[in-house]
Formats: C-alpha cells, sequence, structure tokens
C-alpha cells in the first residue's frame, strides 16, 4: 500500500519541484513569464482539460451522480467547522474561511486521481472541480467580498474559460455526443498538457512563500484537511456511499487550498498576501496529508 501511494503521490510534487527549481533558476525574469503562462493555463489549456475529461467516452455522468452532493457536503462542513475556528484564533474569518472550503482539485486533484484511480478518477474529480467553481463563483465571492458585490455580479464570473469549457462538456455528457477521434484526441492532447502546467507553476509560486503570519497558515495547512475529512466521513454517513466513490471523496477531501483562493482575496483585497501563504504553505502541506487521505482510501 505504501509503495502504491508514493508512485501516485510522487510525480504530482516532482512536477511541482520542478516548477520550484525552475522559479530560483530564472529568479526575478519568472514573474515577466508567469503572465503568459497564466493566461494560457486559464484561457485554453485548464477549459480544455475539464471539457475533454467530460465529454470523454469513458465518462459515465450517472456513475457520478453520488459526488455532485458528497463534494458540496465537504465543502459546507469545512466552512462550517472553520468558521469558529477562526473566530478563536482571531482570524479574520473572511481570510480564512474560504481557503478551508475551497481546495486544489484543480491544480493538483486531477493529475493525482487520473493515477490513483485511472480514466474514471479523473471524471470524477472533474465533477467534483465543477461543483467547487459553482459554490467559489458563488457563495465564496459573497463571503470574501462581504457584500460588497451582488449575487448578478457574482454569476458573471460564470462566464470565465474554465466555466465555459465545463458546462460543454457536460452537455456532451448528457447527449452522449461524441466529437470524431481526429478532434477529440488533440483536444484531449491539450488538456492532459495543462494539468502538468498548472501543477508546474504551482512550483514557480512556492518562491514567494513568506513566514509572515506564520501562525495563520500552520492553523490553516492542518485545519483544511481535517475540516474535510470530517465533511467526508458525514456524506459517507448519511449516503452509504460506494468504496470507489468513498476513495474519491476522500482524496477531494485531503486536498489543500485551491490557488483561486488568493485570485479572488487579490480581486477583492481581502489580506491576499495571508492568503497567499496559506495556499502556498498548504499546498506544501500535502506531502503529509494527500498518501493520508490516498490510504485510508484506496484501503
Amino acid at each position: 500500500m505504501f509503495a502504491r501511494v508514493v508512485a501516485i503521490v510522487l510525480p504530482v510534487f516532482v512536477v511541482i519541484g520542478a516548477g520550484y527549481l525552475y522559479a530560483r533558476i530564472r529568479d526575478e525574469r519568472v514573474r515577466a513569464e508567469m503572465g503568459a503562462l497564466n493566461g494560457i493555463n486559464l484561457n485554453v489549456l485548464a477549459p480544455l482539460m475539464c471539457f475533454s475529461a467530460l465529454a470523454s467516452k469513458d465518462f459515465d455522468l450517472a456513475a457520478h451522480l453520488p459526488l455532485l452532493y458528497g463534494a458540496p457536503i465537504v465543502i459546507l462542513v469545512s466552512g462550517l467547522l472553520a468558521w469558529p475556528i477562526a473566530r478563536l484564533a482571531g482570524f479574520d474569518a473572511r481570510t480564512f474561511v474560504p481557503p478551508m472550503m475551497f481546495n486544489n482539485c484543480g491544480n493538483m486533484g486531477l493529475l493525482l486521481a487520473s493515477l490513483a484511480f485511472g480514466p474514471a478518477g479523473l471524471g470524477a474529480m472533474v465533477t467534483m472541480f465543477t461543483v467547487s467553481n459553482l459554490l467559489h463563483f458563488t457563495l465564496g465571492v459573497r463571503i470574501v467580498s462581504h457584500g460588497r458585490v451582488t449575487w448578478r455580479q457574482s454569476l458573471r464570473l460564470f462566464m470565465s474559460p474554465v466555466i465555459v469549457g465545463t458546462a460543454a462538456g457536460l452537455v456532451f455528457a448528457i447527449t452522449h455526443i461524441r466529437l470524431p477521434d481526429w478532434l477529440f484526441t488533440p483536444l484531449r492532447l491539450l488538456g492532459d498538457a495543462g494539468i502538468a502546467l498548472i501543477l508546474f507553476t504551482l512550483g514557480i509560486r512556492l518562491v514567494d512563500v513568506r513566514l509572515r503570519a506564520w501562525h495563520m497558515w500552520v492553523t490553516g495547512a492542518i485545519v483544511c484537511p481535517l475540516v474535510g475529512l470530517a465533511g467526508a466521513y458525514l456524506a459517507d454517513a448519511l449516503f452509504h456511499l460506494d468504496p470507489a466513490v468513498r476513495a474519491q471523496l476522500l482524496l477531494f477531501a485531503v486536498l489543500p487550498p485551491a490557488v483561486l483562493n488568493f485570485m479572488v482575496a487579490e480581486l477583492y483585497q481581502q489580506e491576499p498576501e495571508k492568503v497567499a501563504s496559506i495556499v502556498l504553505l498548504g499546498n506544501l502541506a500535502a506531502i503529509v496529508f494527500v498518501p493520508i487521505g490516498l490510504t485510508l482510501g484506496l484501503s
């Protein structure tokens, strides 16, 4: 079991480490490259990654229906548990709680799910990624903005390329429309490239980690997977999930905070430097917690 978990986790952190090493070598020059890399990720590769996973002939929407109500339970329970922890620790809840709720199911989760569970695992993680994005662009934005943005303004974020690509993939999954192989294969190749590039850019961001507010990011690194596991076990107790579904949900539950939390915090000027530290150090702590989640699921 240990060897299997290591074989699943190690490639992810090797790619992240390669990005970190590249940033160290390039130094300040890498910052000029990040804008182009982020633009390619957000506007081309990530949307195609979501589309190809959902539109694939291997994707069975009916098999992943339990995750459509399991994932929201993980997210909402995480928020409900993290809120009083933030208050007791003296943190601003709008800074601390969203990273505990919305995890790295895109950057890290997709590759981990693919390595651990094959094509079915990738489709399952895309399903949960879709749920997480929908909640992040509505509830998450409302928490961070603290009433500074209306629900209508939040809904405009659904026109982002990632959401459009996901919606298009869901249409293909529901209608069982299949693209010809000569067209679908290059789309899938571009989407697969997106998984590696997203992890690579995450490694680049690790060079910006600062030890200010260390007590907040240490707390976040521990709380995030623990409250996620609490939500996953609650969902399992309520719905008696199939072992394969439970394993996928446990992996989702222990993933670290999503980079998108920093982007939203920066947009609304909600202590973005603290959110960046929570996100980046939480991803480092995933070296410990992701193997625990995989072991719980695979056993």
